[in-house]
């Protein structure tokens, strides 16, 4: 008895370090090796789910969505408990549905909504999967289930556990309706229940054109935060659209451009874009089109910048 007792506690240790290992070369983008592990723990043991969990997000990450499906598909059913493996499953199924026919999307639709309102049953605070569940009420026709005041409730449940997050939905939810009045209503209560959220606010007013409101927030951000690159990009930006301001816009695009932007920040691309057109709002038609010239190397899919170097080059 005791040696089959620690025979089956030996195998368990090996699953979980296997387990570990696989986890481990997943997070380093090591697929292969990690694939090759996973796919070695088989359907009888305790981690069987998991190992096809992590098979479903090493194939996602690859685009092999169509894989991925089927091991999410895998995990949810060998452990129907965990909310993450049906909201990947959800998500999955919307990336496929994006660049799918209109027949595709029609049977990928209730699959995916299905799939994030599971994720919720069992997670309530899930905000990817509510996240989620607003963008399908939001873009999914009626028969499908789609509804404004669907997405309205499920963002006014979000504020009930996270009063900005929820806010910022609804304000998001008002803008897609085109009202910006109690969308920036929604917005300033977000700010008022999390102050990292100004920036929310603050770009909401500079998409209205409400630049001065815009560059007020900006600039208290930066007065708070010198360090503060992204607030400094956005005067830049504002300038170079509201053609306000330009001198300190200017200022502004330079110390970015000397700065590293980290991988959430603007590009120094957009930024070659924002100062060439304050340059030629400023009449430096040359120097402008240097610059439009430099972000076109640097990101050749900026329209703006296209349109400046046509421009700029008569």
């Amino acid at each position: 008895m005791k040696t089959l007792f620690f025979l089956f506690l030996s195998i368990s240790v090996f699953a979980q370090s296997s387990l570990d290992k696989a986890k481990m070369l997943y997070e380093t983008k090591k697929y292969d090796e990690a694939v090759k592990i996973l796919k070695g723990i088989s359907e009888s043991n305790t981690h069987y789910a998991a190992a096809q969990y992590y098979l479903g997000r090493a194939s996602y990450d690859q685009q092999e969505y169509g894989n991925a499906v089927e091991y999410f598909e895998e995990a949810t059913e060998a452990d129907p408990k965990q909310a993450d493996y049906f909201n990947w499953l959800g998500n999955t199924y919307g990336t496929i549905a994006q660049n799918a026919n209109i027949f595709k999307q029609g049977l990928l639709a209730p699959k995916m909504k299905k799939a994030w309102e599971k994720t919720i049953d069992l997670d309530k605070k899930n905000l990817d999967a509510r996240q989620s569940l607003i963008q399908y009420y939001l873009r999914a026709p009626g028969f499908m289930g789609g509804s404004v005041d669907k997405a309205k409730e499920v963002a006014r449940q979000i504020v009930t556990f996270d009063a900005a997050e929820g806010h910022r939905q609804l304000g998001d939810i008002f803008a897609n309706e085109k009202k910006p009045g109690e969308a920036e209503k929604e917005y300033q209560e977000a700010v008022k229940a999390n102050g990292e959220y100004v920036f929310v606010l603050a770009n909401f007013y500079l998409n209205q054109k409400q630049y001065e409101k815009a560059f007020v927030l900006f600039e208290e951000a930066v007065k708070k935060n010198p360090s503060d690159f992204v607030s400094i990009y956005q005067i830049g930006k504002s300038a170079a659209l509201s053609g306000q301001r330009l001198e300190r816009g200017e200022e502004c695009l330079k110390k970015y451009l000397a700065h590293t932007p980290a991988q959430n920040e603007p590009s120094h691309a957009g930024a070659n874009m924002r100062l060439a057109q304050i340059k030629e709002k400023r009449g430096s038609k040359a120097e402008a089109k240097k610059l439009f010239e430099t972000a076109l190397k640097l990101d050749g899919t900026l329209a703006e910048a296209k349109e400046g170097l046509e421009r700029t080059s008569k």
